[in-house]
């Protein structure tokens, strides 16, 4: 039996709008929109959400097509060399839990609507081993590497390491329906940025997970 634990990371395992929001002002206004800024509830209301699904939600002073891809890109890009510089807000005991989950035979694992690069620089910032099975972190996948939805990247993960059962820890909507159809189970993060019209196992701290997980895949 393999049991796996997989996290989103936005309103699950950290808050990195305020960072991310002050990264896509820079490059917005170097792009020539002097009078726009990006705030950090602008990020808030689209965390989980795919990059270009963003673009077209916060770009709207842009033209569809070249000019708001080049802009994305150009943000992205600069997104990640600042939260490896000054990482986000990291949510009480998540170190502890990903070593006291470990120590009791789970395996951990990240899947994300972010872009290529965005959990490393997470990972990076907060010294957190990842990508081998001793690590903290055992394999992470994202919407920027693949450009597959989270229903499908959850299943790969899974499949891909021979988990014979998991559940998945998020804390919006999108991520509670994405789990249903990737036929997994799901824990929700009520401290986050959303809510889930169902009744699922909830976590109001991460080191709840240590009462929760035992309960919802043994």
């Amino acid at each position: 039996m393999k049991k796996g634990i997989i996290f989103d990371m936005d309103g699950t395992v950290w808050d990195s709008s305020e960072n991310v929001a002050k990264s896509w002002t820079v490059k917005v206004h170097e792009a020539g929109y002097n009078d726009r800024n990006i705030t950090r509830k602008d990020i808030q209301s689209v965390m989980g959400k795919t990059m270009n699904v963003i673009a077209d939600t916060l770009f709207t002073f842009t033209e569809k097509g070249p000019e708001r891809d080049t802009l994305l890109l150009s943000c992205e890009k600069y997104e990640i060399e600042y939260l490896r510089a000054h990482g986000g807000i990291l949510y009480e005991g998540v170190k502890e839990t990903w070593k006291s989950l470990k120590d009791n035979g789970y395996h951990n694992y990240i899947v994300s609507n972010c872009q290529a690069g965005y959990i490393e620089a997470f990972l990076d910032y907060y010294g957190i081993s990842y990508g081998r099975r001793d690590d903290l972190i055992e394999d992470i996948e994202c919407y920027g590497n693949n450009l597959r939805q989270k229903d499908e990247n959850i299943r790969l993960l899974a499949e891909r390491n021979d988990l014979t059962d998991a559940c998945y820890v998020g804390d919006i909507q999108s991520d509670y329906d994405a789990t249903v159809k990737a036929g997994y189970k799901f824990i929700h993060a009520r401290y986050g940025f959303g809510s889930i019209n169902s009744e699922v196992p909830y976590i109001n701290s991460l080191s709840d997970l240590m009462d929760v997980v035992p309960e919802v895949i043994g």
